[in-house]
């Protein structure tokens, strides 16, 4: 009897805990690696891996000791992907040239990817700036405040807040395009 089967024993006759740990901790990753060869793709597989242990772990299978502990879970795993791929082959395919609305909810995806990378580029870029051109930037443009509304949370003049939001717009389409990003705020 190797360590997996005392551990599945210990779990499966006295509810301990530990042996259902102990056999998680040992056979996740080997049984996961061989999945991926059974669906060709890891996610599918981590997700196989896992209802492989839910198994284990809630009808709680007798395990007869024709072949060893390891063996008898990877059938147990190999059958739930094959199960996985038979359903998987009923499921009717459409190609997406097929389906204008996926099409064009593809490009609203990506529309939206590129739009939160240049957030991101201009967050980073605004980071290098002088903190008063910071605080300006973001009170008016993610903030949303009147210039006049900027000017009193800095407690400067409408007059010198108008100055420091030029200066700082100067400043962060140099430090963007010094990062070879050109982006205009539409």
């Amino acid at each position: 009897m190797d360590n997996g089967a005392s551990s599945y024993r210990r779990f499966r006759d006295n509810g301990d805990i530990s042996g259902f740990d102990e056999i998680v901790m040992n056979y996740s990753d080997g049984l996961m690696l061989y999945l991926t060869s059974i669906v060709g793709n890891i996610w599918t597989a981590e997700e196989l891996t896992e209802e492989t242990f839910f198994l284990l772990g809630t009808k709680k299978p007798k395990y007869v000791e024709k072949s060893s502990f390891k063996t008898w879970l990877y059938t147990i795993g190999r059958n739930i992907a094959l199960n996985y791929l038979k359903k998987k082959a009923k499921q009717p395919t459409v190609p997406i040239e097929n389906t204008p609305e996926l099409i064009s909810d593809e490009a609203a995806v990506e529309d939206a990817y590129i739009k939160k990378e240049q957030q991101i580029a201009v967050h980073r870029a605004m980071r290098k700036l002088k903190p008063e051109y910071q605080q300006v930037l973001w009170l008016i443009y993610f903030e949303g405040l009147s210039n006049k509304e900027a000017a009193m949370v800095m407690r400067k003049s409408v007059r010198s807040t108008e100055s420091i939001l030029y200066r700082a717009k100067k400043s962060l389409k140099s430090q963007l395009e010094m990062e070879g990003i050109n982006y205009e705020r539409s």
